[in-house]
């Protein structure tokens, strides 16, 4: 399982074959089942292949991260309220005024059920499986926003491509950094909740 064919078959497979195939027209309980089978083969070659062991990043230093991670976030509100406000005003931060909450509920299941377990998948199965496939480390940061923003390519919409590859290149320089799955999925979380708050949320499949 650690040899360069077997790595890059199943590379090939699992960031590029399955989600095209989601993207395509079949049944949504098979999609999930094999989505499921997928996941659950990505945690046992971390933990049984790779030895991975899952840490909090103690080395770091919590007050960089929340202040890098802050300044993004600033930015990124700035751009995306203008945004919504030019293209469709009547959504901005509509969720979070109208139904709060349904806004607090979407932000926990989405932060701790959709977020943890990308960023296992994106990041930390990712980094551990292909670095050696790569030579470059700038081209590894790249591919790995682009599969990234192609396990977005169901939603059938190119403003969430766009924004998924520039949300995947903050999250892998983040994991690059940091090497912890926590910090990267907790800065996931808030730009991922920031695009639900704005009023962003309906393209990304968070209800209204």
């Amino acid at each position: 399982m650690n040899t360069t064919p077997y790595k890059s078959i199943e590379f090939l497979i699992i960031f590029i074959f399955l989600p095209i195939s989601f993207a395509m027209d079949y049944s949504i309980k098979l999609k999930m089942g094999i989505g499921l089978i997928g996941f659950l083969y990505i945690i046992y070659v971390l933990l049984k292949v790779e030895k991975k062991k899952f840490k909090i990043a103690p080395d770091l230093k919590w007050q960089v991260f929340w202040k890098q991670t802050f300044l993004k976030l600033i930015v990124i509100a700035v751009l995306t309220t203008l945004f919504v406000w030019l293209t469709d005003s009547q959504s901005l931060f509509n969720v979070l005024l109208n139904k709060p909450k349904l806004w607090l509920f979407i932000v926990f299941v989405y932060s701790l059920f959709s977020v943890y377990p990308q960023e296992i998948i994106y990041r930390t199965f990712y980094y551990e499986r292909y670095k050696a496939l790569f030579k470059n480390e700038s081209l590894f940061v790249f591919v790995n926003a682009i599969v990234f923003s192609l396990g977005h390519i169901f939603f059938k919409n190119s403003l969430v491509i766009v924004l998924t590859f520039l949300g995947g290149l903050l999250f892998a320089i983040t994991y690059k950094k940091t090497q912890s799955t926590l910090l990267v999925s907790i800065e996931h979380a808030i730009y991922g909740c920031w695009l639900f708050t704005v009023g962003m949320g309906g393209m990304l499949g968070f209800p209204a």
